[in-house]
């Protein structure tokens, strides 16, 4: 059974499964998520808890054990295991699959790993637990669900912002949950009345959105001019060295263009992303990004990505962001007419 975060209290009014799967790639939505499965768990007395992180050195006889240690005297066990972000390989999901035919009433099982793509949700492992247990996909929302996001959670905790506040703190906070949750719990503290507002948000917080460069990459792969120029202008603000930005676009450039060589050479879109391992959910970002940039413009690309690292690494004295900004907007679609000297 499939449910979302904010769903998972009322559902565990209505009793516990026997196995909780956390996955998603927003931190803050999984620790939530599993702090308070394990409160109801242990005011239904699983009292004892062991975790478990799956590698190549876990004793998967030590996780059979704890499912196999019955006796009156016994406690209720929590098995908490931890899956890696490169996934299960067929050794760990057969052992897997064996812990879960040994789950029983006195053990709950809590699984907690990345995001997970449609190919592994339909592994035989995970459909197994997923029948029976509870999936929560913890996944940060994205700029368009932010909004609605920070709506639900001001009213959980009596909170009433308008319209602009919400916006408002979207913005502030993209990108850092952890930050957003701080905020609104010192607004909780700030007013009583719950009554936000633009200017009770510009009295009481600082701006603690935080971006990585992941984000800007998809920002920029989905052609969103004006976010990923605002990423830009927040990195290099924190003093993000400009040339871990040109390593991290070079890796996306040189990737669109290896895929739209195997489809000059005819190779099926679905094989060329199964072949970089694109999950399904960002395919359409993709295909929209492979039309927006060909070949030729993508060559264009990297030859002024080539100019530009090679000025930050001779020039010091150079400002490398204008340049790194033009060829951001130029990802989305939006030409500049900048040109750069050759060296």
């Amino acid at each position: 059974m499939r449910i979302y975060p904010e769903q998972l209290a009322q559902q565990l009014t209505k009793g516990l499964h026997q196995a909780f799967l956390l996955f998603g790639n927003e931190p803050l939505l999984k620790q939530e998520c599993g702090d308070q499965i394990k409160h109801h768990a242990q005011q239904a007395g699983f009292t004892e808890r062991h975790a478990f992180t799956i590698d190549n050195q876990l004793d998967w006889n030590q996780v059979l054990d704890c499912c196999n240690a019955m006796s009156l005297f016994s406690d209720q066990q929590i098995i908490e295991l931890e899956i890696p972000d490169s996934g299960l390989n067929p050794n760990q999901a057969k052992a897997l699959q064996e812990v879960t035919a040994s789950l029983h009433r006195d053990i709950l099982l809590l699984l907690h790993g990345p995001r997970l793509n449609k190919k592994q949700e339909s592994a035989k492992w995970f459909k197994a637990l997923a029948d029976t247990g509870l999936y929560i996909p913890c996944n940060t929302p994205d700029p368009r669900h932010l909004p609605r996001f920070i709506q639900a959670r001001c009213q959980s905790l009596g909170l009433k912002p308008d319209h602009e506040s919400v916006l408002m703190l979207a913005q502030w906070h993209e990108g850092n949950l952890f930050a957003l949750a701080q905020s609104l719990q010192k607004l909780t503290l700030l007013y009583p009345d719950g009554e936000l507002t633009v200017l009770r948000l510009e009295e009481a917080l600082s701006r603690h959105n935080h971006y990585t460069p992941f984000q800007l990459v998809d920002a920029l792969l989905a052609g969103q001019a004006k976010r990923s120029q605002r990423i830009l202008r927040q990195l290099e603000g924190e003093g993000v060295e400009a040339t871990i930005l040109l390593r991290t676009l070079q890796r996306e450039l040189t990737q669109l263009y290896k895929m739209q060589e195997m489809g000059k050479k005819g190779t099926p879109l679905n094989i060329i992303f199964e072949q970089f391992r694109v999950w399904q959910s960002r395919r359409e970002v993709f295909i929209g990004a492979l039309h927006r940039l060909p070949l030729a413009t993508l060559i264009q690309l990297l030859q002024r990505l080539a100019l530009l690292e090679v000025q930050v690494k001779t020039d010091f004295d150079s400002n490398p962001w204008p340049a790194l900004s033009a060829l951001c907007a130029e990802m989305c679609g939006i030409p500049t007419h900048t040109t750069m000297a050759k060296f």
